[in-house]
C-alpha cells in the first residue's frame, strides 16, 4: 500500500513538471510564430523634393508596388524643393504615427531638426538619394564617381581643351558631390579645360534653361556644358536650341527615360550621363528602415550605389530605369 502511495505521488509530480514545461514553453512558441514578435510596418511616408523630376516619380511606382506587396500604407508627398514644406510634412507624419520615413531632402543639414522631432518620436528615418543629418541610414548614388564620369566623359568629347560652364544646383549632398567629383577630374587629368562659369539653380528643366541661357550670352567662346542631372542638362540643350548654338556638348547625371529620348534625337548636343537606379535605391532604403526597426541597424550607415556611364555611342545597350 505505501509503495503504491509513493508511486502515485511520484507520478502527479511528473504530470505538474510536464505542465508547467508546456505552459514555460508556450509564449515562446507564439512570440515565433508570429516572426520572433518584430512590429509590424503599417505606415510609410515617402517625401521628395519635386514628384515632376521623373527620377523620384519612379520611386513612387516603386514604393506603390511594394506596399502592395507587403501590405502597408504608403504616403507620398512632395516637398517643392521647400525647406519649410518639408519641416511641415514630417511634423504631419509624426502626429500619424508612420513608422518609417524615407526622406529626400531639399535640405540635406537644413532639415536637421525636423529629422530629430521624428526619430525622437521613436519614427524610423532613412535618407534616399541624398544624405539628411541624424538619419539612421542613407541609401545614394555614388555621387563623386557620377560627377567624375559625367565630366570626363564630356572633356574626351570636346577633345580635352576648351571651355565649359557648370550648371549647379540646390544645397544638396548629391549635387554637391557630383561638383566635386567633377571639378576634381578636371583639375587632374584635363589642365586645358576652363571652368568659365558656375551658377546654381533648382535642379529643374526651367532653371537649367534660364542658367544657360544667361551662361551662354556671357561666354561666347564654349565648348561644354555639365548639368548636375538630367533635368538640368535637358534645360540646357533648350537653351543651345533657342539660341541657335552649336559645337557645344552637354552631359548631366540620371540615366533618365527623357534623357535618353533626347540622346538618341538626331544631332543632339546630349553626350552622356551617368545612370543612377532610383527604384532600387528606394526599396534598399525601405528594407534598410525594416531591419532598424526590427533592431538590426546596417554595419555602416551609408549605402553607395555605383552609376553606369551611358553615352550616345552604348545607348543601345543600356536598358533603361
Amino acid at each position: 500500500m505505501r509503495f503504491r502511495n509513493i508511486a502515485a505521488t511520484a507520478a502527479a509530480t511528473t504530470m505538474l513538471i510536464g505542465l508547467a514545461a508546456c505552459s514555460s514553453e508556450s509564449p515562446i512558441a507564439s512570440e515565433s510564430s508570429s516572426g520572433g514578435g518584430a512590429k509590424q510596418i503599417t505606415a510609410v511616408a515617402l517625401m521628395v523634393q519635386d514628384i515632376s523630376n521623373p527620377f523620384f516619380a519612379t520611386m513612387k511606382t516603386r514604393m506603390e508596388s511594394v506596399a502592395q506587396r507587403d501590405g502597408f500604407s504608403i504616403d507620398v508627398q512632395d516637398g517643392g524643393q521647400d525647406l519649410g514644406k518639408q519641416n511641415d510634412q514630417i511634423d504631419a507624419f509624426i502626429q500619424k504615427k508612420v513608422d518609417l520615413i524615407l526622406l529626400n531632402a531639399v535640405d540635406s543639414q537644413g532639415i536637421a531638426s525636423a529629422v530629430k522631432r521624428a526619430t525622437d518620436a521613436g519614427v524610423t528615418v532613412v535618407a534616399v538619394d541624398v544624405d539628411a543629418t541624424g538619419a539612421q541610414a542613407v541609401v545614394m548614388t555614388n555621387n563623386i564617381e557620377a560627377g567624375t564620369q559625367s565630366c570626363t566623359a564630356l572633356a574626351d568629347k570636346i577633345g580635352g581643351k576648351g571651355n565649359i560652364i557648370i550648371v549647379d544646383g540646390t544645397q544638396i549632398t548629391s549635387v554637391q558631390d557630383r561638383v566635386k567629383g567633377c571639378e576634381a577630374v578636371l583639375a587632374e587629368k584635363y589642365p586645358d579645360i576652363k571652368v568659365v562659369g558656375k551658377q546654381a539653380g533648382k535642379n529643374d528643366v526651367a532653371n537649367g534653361q534660364t542658367i544657360t541661357t544667361d551662361l551662354l550670352t556671357a561666354n561666347p567662346d564654349l565648348q561644354g556644358i555639365f548639368g548636375i542631372n538630367d533635368p538640368t542638362a535637358r534645360g540646357a540643350v533648350l537653351a543651345l536650341k533657342e539660341a541657335n548654338r552649336t559645337g557645344i556638348w552637354v552631359t548631366g547625371v540620371d540615366g533618365s527615360p527623357e534623357a535618353v529620348a533626347e540622346m538618341k534625337t538626331a544631332g543632339s548636343p546630349f553626350w552622356a550621363t551617368p545612370a543612377q537606379a532610383p527604384a532600387d535605391m528606394v526599396e534598399k532604403a525601405y528594407d534598410l528602415g525594416k531591419d532598424i526597426i526590427a533592431g538590426n541597424p546596417p554595419a555602416e550607415r551609408e549605402t553607395l550605389m555605383e552609376p553606369t556611364l551611358v553615352t550616345q555611342d552604348n545607348l543601345s545597350s543600356y536598358k533603361g530605369w
